[in-house]
């Protein structure tokens, strides 16, 4: 019976953890209403840490079987639609990243198309990869307030990923797709260092850190291209 308390208690905690992004993403969203986007993109990667160990966790502790009342996945969609959609859109909506005439309708076609690709039963495939743009808006925001595009540069993003998001085109999980896994951790975490120097910036920071982020989306975004013709469909 202690050995079994023990294993509930174990697989709650890591519901409790999982859940604890809501909590960051609520932080986040203060932190945006207040125009503090560099402490919110701070607390949305304190968001991304917490959902790549949270699974890892959960498999290792079989929590599915253990508390099969509670869907640790739906719970990881909830958390994820705040941190990766719902406050990144409204830091592109009030952030002075576009005017207001263009801030609302974007604002309003990345919830939209972020709630649909969420329910979508084929998002993910076998290989690692994710079918369409995974609604990593959090990661599109960050790059927006990095280099502040033009308002039609931001508009022509927006729409290209939010289209991205219904086509047969491949993303990669730099933690679950096998191919080029070592060389995809690596560049994950080039990706999460030169993030956090940007950062300290206050997203301003040197060039080359710009350009080195560049060089990073570009990877990843390259290796989800390339997917069908190693894998198939």
């Amino acid at each position: 019976m202690p050995n079994s308390r023990a294993k509930l208690a174990a697989a709650f905690s890591v519901h409790l953890l999982t859940a604890s992004g809501a909590v960051v993403a609520f932080a986040a969203l203060i932190a945006a209403i207040q125009g503090e986007f560099t402490a919110m993109f701070g607390l949305l990667g304190i968001a991304l840490l917490i959902d790549a160990i949270d699974g890892t966790l959960a498999r290792r502790l079989r929590v599915s079987e253990v508390l099969p009342r509670w869907s640790g996945e739906t719970l990881d969609y909830v958390v994820d639609y705040l941190t990766y959609v719902f406050v990144p859109a409204f830091a592109l909506a009030t952030g002075a990243i576009l005017p207001m005439r263009f801030a609302i309708p974007a604002a309003i076609a990345i919830l939209i198309s972020s709630a649909i690709y969420f329910a979508d039963n084929r998002m993910k495939t076998s290989d690692g990869y994710f079918r369409g743009f995974p609604a990593l808006w959090n990661i599109v925001a960050f790059y927006m307030f990095l280099t502040q595009p033009s308002t039609a540069v931001a508009v022509a993003l927006i729409a290209a990923f939010v289209i991205l998001t219904f086509l047969p085109v491949y993303f990669v999980h730099p933690l679950r797709a096998n191919s080029w896994m070592k060389l995809n951790v690596a560049m994950l975490l080039l990706g999460a260092t030169l993030s956090l120097v940007a950062l300290f910036y206050h997203l301003a920071p040197p060039s080359a850190v710009i350009y080195g982020l560049y060089a990073i989306g570009i990877y990843f975004i390259a290796i989800g291209l390339i997917r069908p013709a190693e894998k198939g469909v």
